[in-house]
């Protein structure tokens, strides 16, 4: 197959969280190889340094720095170390989240709130923070990644359900806000994709996988290389007039 390429992204700066594996790490790949110039935080410094190496062995830059997105100073900090470093930020990705999975009855205030900070918090503050950068750009995308889990009704994590689905309100509120400075904010809401933490902690044989894809309308394998790919365009210039949506890509699952 033959993906479509952006030339509108050629030098634009890019924010990505939790960018070191998964669905992260599939979009930074898929902007550096548009030649955009990519910053990664996350907390895996191996994958993070790993990824920059492999990027940099093709010619692709990207800058990585060790940021836990709960951190909220840190997170701040990120920003305008990549502003420094690279420019202005034109797209941000707000991807950092945990699905972990968690008991109803167990779930006390203390593990509600870290819930709420690693998969929600930090979507709000990072998008505050590049605002500035992106008005003095005249121009921007906030990517918001939120998830089907909320729509189907995620009876195994529903902190993470929550968070998820405030990130699509928030996505709508924030596309309101920042519309008049020409800052487009929409979200991606993704099915189930097959990462490398997924098959290891909740898809652990390949009859959980197939189960999986039977229930979907199109029967193949959902990987982050899809999410990135829209990802892609509603960072690029073709979307120009899109903002305030949230683009489900699930294979028809839910």
């Amino acid at each position: 197959m033959t993906f479509a390429t952006y030339p509108s992204l050629a030098g634009r700066v890019v924010f990505v969280s939790g960018g070191a594996t998964g669905i992260g790490a599939d979009i930074v790949r898929a902007f550096a190889a548009n030649a955009a110039l990519v910053a990664c935080i996350d907390v895996n410094v191996d994958a993070g340094r790993a990824l920059e190496a492999e990027l940099a062995g093709k010619g692709q830059r990207v800058l990585f720095l060790k940021v836990d997105v709960t951190d909220i100073a840190a997170l701040r900090a990120s920003i305008a170390e990549t502003r420094s470093r690279l420019g202005p930020v034109a797209v941000l990705v707000n991807n950092a989240a945990n699905d972990e999975r968690h008991e109803f009855s167990e779930v006390d205030v203390d593990y509600w709130d870290r819930a709420q900070n690693v998969n929600l918090r930090h979507h709000f503050f990072a998008a505050q923070a590049v605002h500035p950068q992106m008005r003095e750009l005249g121009s921007g995308s906030i990517i918001n990644l939120a998830s089907i889990a909320w729509r189907f009704g995620g009876e195994g994590f529903p902190a993470y359900a929550a968070a998820k689905a405030a990130i699509v309100g928030l996505t709508r509120s924030l596309a309101r806000r920042l519309g008049p400075d020409n800052i487009r904010v929409n979200a991606i809401e993704p099915g189930a994709v097959m990462t490398e933490r997924q098959r290891q902690l909740w898809y652990t044989s390949q009859e959980s996988v197939d189960a999986v894809v039977q229930r979907q309308a199109l029967k193949q394998t959902l990987l982050g290389e899809e999410i990135a790919r829209a990802a892609l365009f509603l960072g690029a210039d073709d979307s120009r007039m899109i903002t305030k949506q949230s683009l489900i890509v699930d294979a028809g699952l839910r």
